[in-house]
């Protein structure tokens, strides 16, 4: 009865130093205490809430919402870039040229010419040396030259016509003068239209002599140098007389490949539609 007493009291002093120091009871294996080697611990579990009291459920955490990436503003379009063709490409070609930036004839055409006068202007301005125009350079462009003239957007021919051969006097005649870089459409010894005209180089010279025109072609294209000819009417072999828009744009520093090239489309159209095969053809020096 006394050893019985005993585990009892001691069982009794565990649970008040048990509740006095707040810890959870534990369940130890022999008679090591809880610091002992070999010493397990009871699961502990949360204690059910009270009764009579309501637990709201937790709330699900919420993901914060990604930062909003600022996109930069796109740049405007461009008004006209390289590839662009028409009438605005050719007013923005006679404006640069009053200002001393673009030396050519105005073709219509944004070629590589083009857009490095472009470049240079921005840079005069401090804008971006895109070699587009943009909104801005086109208003600053506007705001320093006038509106071009009829002259200044088709500049017309300025050579004088050479004197012609006496075997362009008979007939209908196609009169090509290498010393003054003229052809004259004669009918009868009378000279009905004229305009300029260059040759071949040293390389691939233009033939002189009489000749007559063998076919013609509104739309033909070089097989040699995949080239436009257009209003191609051929005299010699590969020789013609056809539209050039090289030499509408660069004048007389370049040279064909033997043919004979004509600027002026408007004055060149009209001809190639008069001429008929066998028409003859006069060149001389």
């Amino acid at each position: 009865m006394q050893r019985s007493s005993g585990r009892r009291t001691a069982v009794a002093a565990v649970l008040v130093v048990a509740f006095a120091v707040g810890c959870r009871p534990v369940t130890v294996t022999g008679a090591a205490s809880p610091d002992s080697k070999g010493a397990r611990y009871a699961p502990t579990t949360p204690a059910p809430p009270p009764l009579g009291r309501h637990t709201p459920p937790a709330r699900h955490a919420t993901k914060p919402r990604p930062a909003r990436t600022a996109h930069p503003t796109p740049a405007p379009r461009p008004l006209m870039a390289p590839g662009s063709r028409g009438a605005q490409v050719r007013e923005l070609q006679a404006r640069l040229a009053q200002l001393g930036l673009f030396g050519r004839t105005p073709t219509g055409y944004y070629g590589s010419v083009t857009t490095t006068a472009v470049r240079t202007f921005q840079r005069r301005q401090g804008l971006p040396r895109t070699g587009t125009v943009q909104p801005a350079a086109w208003r600053a462009l506007r705001s320093q030259t006038r509106r071009p003239s009829q002259t200044q957007l088709h500049p017309p021919t300025t050579r004088p016509v050479g004197v012609p051969d006496p075997r362009c006097m008979r007939g209908r005649v196609i009169c090509i003068s290498k010393r003054s870089n003229t052809l004259a459409w004669v009918v009868d010894g009378r000279i009905v239209s004229a305009m300029d005209v260059r040759f071949g180089s040293q390389y691939t010279p233009t033939r002189e002599g009489t000749f007559h025109i063998t076919f013609k072609s509104r739309h033909h294209v070089s097989t040699l140098y995949h080239t436009a000819m257009p209003y191609s009417m051929f005299f010699s072999g590969g020789q013609a007389v056809h539209y050039s828009a090289d030499f509408a744009a660069h004048g007389y520093r370049g040279a064909s490949h033997g043919c004979v090239n004509v600027r002026n489309k408007k004055k060149l159209a009209p001809l190639f539609h008069t001429v008929k095969p066998g028409t003859k053809v006069v060149i001389y020096h």
